[in-house]
C-alpha cells in the first residue's frame, strides 16, 4: 500500500518514539498539517514565532534525555529558526528540524519562500538534509534523529521540498542505521582509565571540573559516585548545573567568569584537575596560559576533536561519560592500594584549605531593607520549590543569578541557552519543559530586557493550559551589557536603559494569565506563594535594585583569579 511522503514522515515520527512537536504551518507544509489533524499520536504545539519552537523543543529535548522536533515552513519559517539551531549546537542538544521547501523543479529559481536553509544551517548543525528523492526521504529520517542522539548530540535539519511530501510510495521496513564515516567511541581504553586513575591516587589537590556532557550521557550518579568515593571537590560548568549535586559537601558551584570565588581558586591551586563532558571554553577558563597552572589534566570527552583544543591534556579519554566514569569507579572499587588506605580520599587539608576561601569570600550580596535584590529572589525561588522546580533562563544577569543562587541536586532541571547566549530563550523553553514534565513547577527566570524577545509565546502557554511561572527580575537595563558600561566604559550607559517597557502585569491578564508585582522585599515570598499555588500561566514582575551587578566577575582577558569581588 502506497502512502505520501507526510504520511511517511508521520510514520517515522512513531516509529522513533516522538510523542510532541513545536512548529507553525505554511503553505509547504500544508500536507503535513493536513496529516497531522487527521492523527491522535503525536501532540503538536503551536507556537506563535518559530525561534520559539525551535527552543522549546531543545528543553523538551534536555528534560527527557530524547530528541526534540521542530517543524516549520519554508523560506522566512525556516530562516526563524536559524538562532535556535546554533544554540542546540553549542549545547550539544538533540533535536531534529523538519522545514519545508518549494517543489524540486523550483529551488535555485528564486520561488516565493524559497531559501538554503540547508546552506544557510551548515555551519550550525550537526548534519542536514535535502531530501530530492521519496525514496530518501524514510532512511533520511531514520539517519537524522541516529546523529542527533547519538555520539555528542547536537541539531539535525531536514529539507522537505512540497512535492516530495505529495508524492506516494511504499514505507520501507525498518532498518539499523550504519553509516560507515560515523562511529562513535563509547568505550574507554583501558590503559587510559589506568593512568587517570593512578594520577587520582597520587594526587594531593584534585578537582573535578564537570560539564554538561554528564547530564546528557546521564552520568551524573556514577560523578556523584567518583566523587564521594575519592573525596574530591567538584566545580561545574554553567552547562553542568545538576551534574553533581550543588548543596553536596563538595560542590564548589560554578566556575568561570561569573563562578565562585573558592571554585576558582581551588582549580588555580589543584594539581589534577578531571574534566568530564566540558570543553574548556573561554568563560570557564579566562586567560588560557593562567588556568589550572599547576595540574595534570585528565579529559573525559566522546568527542576526540574537544581534547586539547583549548587546553593542552596530560590524559586523554575518549569516551562516553557514562562508560568511562563506571570504568573508573570500577577501577576503585577493586584497586587494592586505594581501598587498603584507612582515609582513603586523603584530602582533608585539601578541603580545609578550599573550606578557608568559601570563609573568606562566600557567594552573596548585600542585602537592602527596602529595595528587592534579584540574589534574594532567587533565593526564594529555591526555597519555596524545596529545589525541586525546572528552572529556565533567559540571558544575562538574570541567568547568572539563577546559576549562582539557586542550587541544582538533580540533572536535567536547568534549561539555559550557555554557548550561544540567546535571550529570548527562556520562555519558550519554559514552555518545552512543562509539556515534557506536565507534573513539575516550571519556572523562567527573566530579565525585563530578555522576556520580551518572545513574549507573545504567552499565548502558547495559555492555550496549552501550560502552568508556567515567569519570574522578571526587572531594572529596567539590559542589565548585564549595563554592568560593563558601568565597571570599564565610565557609567556611560549606551542603548542599556529600558526606558519604554510594558507593564507585565496588565500584559499577562491581557493574556488571560495571572499578573504579580512585588516592589519591596516583603513581598516576595507572598508573591512566590500565590504565584506556585495558582494553576495558570503567572508572571511575577519583581522590580529590583537598577544597578545590581553579578559577583564574582572576571574581567575580559584576566586570569580567573583576578576576580571582582561584592
Amino acid at each position: 500500500m502506497k502512502i505520501t511522503g507526510a504520511q511517511a514522515l508521520l510514520k517515522c515520527l512513531e516509529e522513533q518514539k516522538v510523542e510532541t512537536i513545536f512548529g507553525f504551518p505554511g503553505g509547504a507544509v500544508i500536507d503535513l498539517y493536513d496529516e497531522i489533524l487527521a492523527q491522535d499520536k503525536i501532540t503538536h504545539v503551536l507556537v506563535r514565532h518559530e525561534q520559539a519552537a525551535v527552543h522549546a523543543a531543545d528543553a523538551y529535548a534536555r528534560v527527557t534525555g530524547d530528541v526534540g522536533v521542530a517543524l516549520v515552513t519554508s523560506g522566512p519559517g525556516a530562516t526563524n529558526t536559524v538562532t535556535g539551531i546554533a544554540s542546540a549546537y553549542m549545547d550539544s542538544i538533540p533535536i531534529v528540524v523538519f522545514t519545508g521547501q518549494v517543489p524540486t523543479g523550483l529551488i535555485g529559481n528564486d520561488a516565493f519562500q524559497e531559501v538554503d536553509i540547508v546552506g544557510i544551517t551548515r555551519p550550525c548543525t550537526k548534519h542536514n538534509y535535502l531530501v530530492k528523492n521519496i525514496n530518501d526521504l524514510v532512511p533520511t529520517i531514520r539517519e537524522a534523529f541516529y546523529i542527533a542522539r547519538s555520539g555528542r548530540p547536537g541539531p539535525v535539519l531536514v529539507d522537505l521540498p512540497k512535492d516530495v511530501m505529495a508524492t506516494r510510495f511504499v514505507f520501507p521496513e525498518p532498518q539499523q542505521v550504519k553509516m560507515r564515516t560515523y562511529r562513535p567511541t563509547y568505550e574507554p581504553h583501558p590503559g587510559q582509565i589506568e593512568k587517570a586513575c593512578q594520577a587520582i591516587l597520587k594526587a594531593k589537590k584534585p578537582v573535578i571540573y564537570a560539564g554538561g556532557g554528564v547530564i546528557l550521557s546521564n552520568a551524573s550518579d556514577d560523578l556523584t559516585q567518583l566523587a564521594r568515593t575519592a573525596d574530591i571537590p567538584v566545580t561545574m560548568t554553567l552547562m553542568g548545573l545538576g551534574g553533581f549535586p550543588g548543596t553536596d559537601p563538595l560542590s564548589m558551584g560554578m566556575l568561570g567568569m561569573h563562578g565562585t570565588y573558592y571554585a576558582n581558586m581551588a582549580v588555580a591551586n589543584c594539581d589534577l584537575l578531571i574534566a568530564v563532558g566540558a570543553r574548556f571554553d573561554d568563560r570557564v577558563t579566562g586567560r588560557v596560559d593562567a588556568f589550572a597552572p599547576h595540574a595534570k589534566i585528565i579529559h573525559i570527552d566522546i568527542d576526540p576533536t574537544s581534547i586539547s583544543k583549548n587546553v593542552k591534556v596530560h590524559i586523554p579519554i575518549v569516551a562516553d561519560c557514562k562508560h568511562a566514569l563506571t570504568a573508573m569507579n570500577t577501577w576503585f572499587a577493586r584497586s587494592e592500594e586505594f581501598n587498603a588506605k584507612t582515609e582513603k580520599g586523603n584530602h582533608a587539608a585539601w578541603l580545609r584549605e578550599i573550606n578557608d576561601w568559601r570563609v573568606a569570600h562566600p557567594l552573596g550580596y548585600v542585602d537592602t531593607p527596602d529595595v528587592i535584590k534579584p540574589q534574594f529572589v532567587v533565593q526564594k525561588l529555591h526555597e519555596l520549590t524545596h529545589g525541586d522546580a525546572i528552572i529556565t533562563t533567559e540571558v544575562g544577569q538574570n541567568q547568572m543569578w539563577a546559576a549562582q543562587f539557586y542550587h541544582f541536586n538533580h540533572p536535567r532541571a536547568f534549561m539555559t541557552s550557555g554557548g550561544l547566549g540567546v535571550m529570548g530563550y527562556g520562555f519558550p523553553a519554559a514552555i518545552g519543559a512543562q509539556m515534557a514534565a506536565p507534573d513539575r513547577t516550571v519556572i523562567d527566570i527573566a530579565g525585563d530586557g530578555s522576556i520580551q524577545m518572545n513574549i507573545q509565546e504567552m499565548a502558547t502557554a495559555m492555550q496549552y493550559k501550560l502552568p508556567v511561572k515567569i519570574a522578571i527580575l526587572n531594572n529596567g537595563y539590559l542589565g548585564m551589557v549595563r554592568q560593563w558600561q558601568e565597571l570599564f566604559y565610565d557609567k556611560k550607559y549606551s542603548a542599556t536603559p529600558l526606558d519604554v517597557a510594558p507593564d507585565f502585569v496588565a500584559l499577562a491578564r491581557a493574556y488571560g494569565a495571572v499578573g504579580l508585582r512585588a516592589t519591596k522585599p516583603s513581598e516576595v515570598e507572598p508573591v512566590i506563594k500565590e504565584a506556585l499555588a495558582t494553576k495558570n500561566l503567572v508572571v511575577m514582575d519583581f522590580v529590583i535594585a537598577r544597578e545590581e551587578g553579578v559577583y564574582p566577575m572576571v574581567p575580559a582577558g584576566k586570569a580567573t583569579t583576578e576576580m571582582l569581588l561584592v
